[in-house]
């Protein structure tokens, strides 16, 4: 990364709940490993771990794959000392009322330590039943205003689920509100924080591709995030959400959005997300007589023994056909699938366009976010020989031929930069939450009273036959 990349960052008390958790330990310390390493942290950033566990610094690191990012995988020493010496450990209960007064002594220890006003980011790494407790208890013994020393930003990271319904959800926004203003919430969507995604914004300025980016060229739109792994000992968090909640509700709908938006003049955080929000709001919910025809739930065949629930109706996998009543997207199918023990890991923007005729290839533009990061574009060229024959040929890039390696940072880094520094424009806004919720929760409430409509499938095939017709009614 070079320096003309790097961001300015003021000094940041990172609070981290559930820093022993596997969220933590997976994303977030090797994240913030590689942000030691590049040196994009302000030299007196502070990483509080907020834990029941009573475990040092040092026992917690040697748990984590900390160099899961590097290229080699192998750790600078000196790095790893730089990070363990800007760490420490508080052994609290989150849930406990009395216990925020010792947070906000510690956190102002850490300050006159440094002697400076630092901006304070609370990272909530939890099971989200918790959520409303601990930011109601963060408002209510003054953890949600600025430091002690002077002025500086306080702001929440929330993963998701952001509620479980649109009902719950609406609950759980106007509890955080009560405590945090909308400025100081900061919703994470990794997706949205990978390259890929970023640039499929960037792509759609090339004035080749934004005039033919509408119905009268595009045929369908297919996204897909499949996982060759099944839910890897997340019994209890899945045997809540599923895949639809999972992956579609707090996933792909804000990757359509992006896909299909209208690009606004100018690209200022409000701008997109206003873009995003008038692009989800003409998202048509299925009709509730439509769901069994265009909403395919599926489960993987090994599924209830991995979560011991004989009789559990949860969706491993989970495909829904949509279409957006705009002028430049009406008539569009657009398909949004998603499943776990799948036989490819693949996330992907698919659009198709249309063929010049009716028996000639479409040509095809992907938007691939894993693996190998790029964009290719599957074009029809002829080949060659006397005849005259006509084959699929791809063009395109991949992010580790077109740049180096370690040219781009992780989603992780990009979302705990951002945060930082208070930009908000990869994060979920709660209209936008509460308008993908609006769209999926007409086939949760039809699901919740059909047991019979939950199609199996083996494990490392593609999933239910019966989703396979959504995708052939759009070819």
């Amino acid at each position: 990364m070079t320096e003309t990349n790097q961001p300015t960052l003021e000094p940041a008390i990172v609070v981290i709940f559930g820093i022993t958790g596997d969220l933590s330990k997976r994303k977030l310390l090797p994240a913030l490993y590689h942000l030691f390493k590049d040196s994009l942290l302000d030299e007196h950033t502070i990483i509080l771990g907020v834990t029941r566990r009573e475990i040092s610094v040092s026992q917690l690191l040697g748990e984590v794959e900390l160099c899961i990012n590097e290229t080699d995988g192998i750790c600078d020493p000196s790095v790893v000392a730089n990070m363990k010496s800007r760490m420490q450990m508080l052994q609290l209960d989150i849930t406990k009322d009395d216990e925020y007064d010792r947070l906000l002594i510690e956190l102002n220890k850490i300050e006159d330590k440094q002697g400076l006003c630092m901006n304070r980011l609370y990272y909530l790494s939890i099971p989200p039943q918790v959520t409303g407790t601990i930011v109601t208890l963060l408002g209510k013994h003054g953890l949600n205003k600025s430091c002690q020393h002077g002025v500086a930003s306080t702001r929440l990271l929330i993963e998701k689920p952001f509620g479980y319904d649109l009902h719950s959800s609406e609950e759980l926004i106007e509890i955080i509100s009560k405590q945090f203003s909308e400025k100081q919430i900061f919703r994470i969507d990794h997706y949205l924080a990978k390259e890929t995604v970023q640039n499929i914004i960037t792509f759609r300025f090339n004035n080749i591709f934004e005039k033919i980016w509408d119905n009268k060229h595009i045929s369908h739109i297919i996204i897909t995030a499949s996982e060759t792994i099944g839910i890897e000992g997340r019994a209890i968090f899945y045997e809540q959400v599923g895949a639809l909640r999972d992956i579609i509700q707090s996933h792909l709908l804000q990757l359509l959005a992006v896909t299909t938006l209208n690009i606004p003049e100018n690209l200022t955080s409000s701008s997109l997300h206003a873009a995003k929000l008038k692009l989800l709001d003409s998202i048509k919910p299925v009709p509730a007589e439509q769901v069994y025809n265009l909403a395919i739930r599926g489960q993987y065949k090994s599924y209830r023994s991995e979560v011991n629930n004989p009789g559990s109706n949860v969706e491993t996998f989970a495909a829904i056909q949509l279409e957006i009543s705009s002028d430049r997207w009406q008539g569009v199918p657009i398909l949004l699938r998603t499943g776990k023990a799948l036989a490819e890991k693949v996330t992907e923007v698919r659009i198709v366009f249309k063929p010049e005729h009716r028996d000639a290839p479409a040509n095809v533009l992907i938007f691939r976010l894993q693996p190998r990061e790029g964009i290719e574009l599957d074009l029809q060229a002829k080949r060659p020989g006397f005849d005259l024959e006509v084959q699929t040929t791809p063009m395109g890039l991949t992010y580790k031929q077109a740049f180096d390696d370690n040219g781009h940072p992780d989603a992780y880094e990009r979302v705990l930069v951002d945060a930082v520094r208070g930009d908000h424009t990869l994060f979920s806004t709660s209209l936008e939450v509460l308008a993908a919720w609006r769209i999926v929760d007409p086939i949760i409430a039809k699901w919740s009273t059909n047991s019979s409509q939950l199609f199996y499938y083996d494990n490392g095939s593609s999933g239910p036959k019966e989703a396979d017709l959504l995708s052939e009614k759009m070819a």
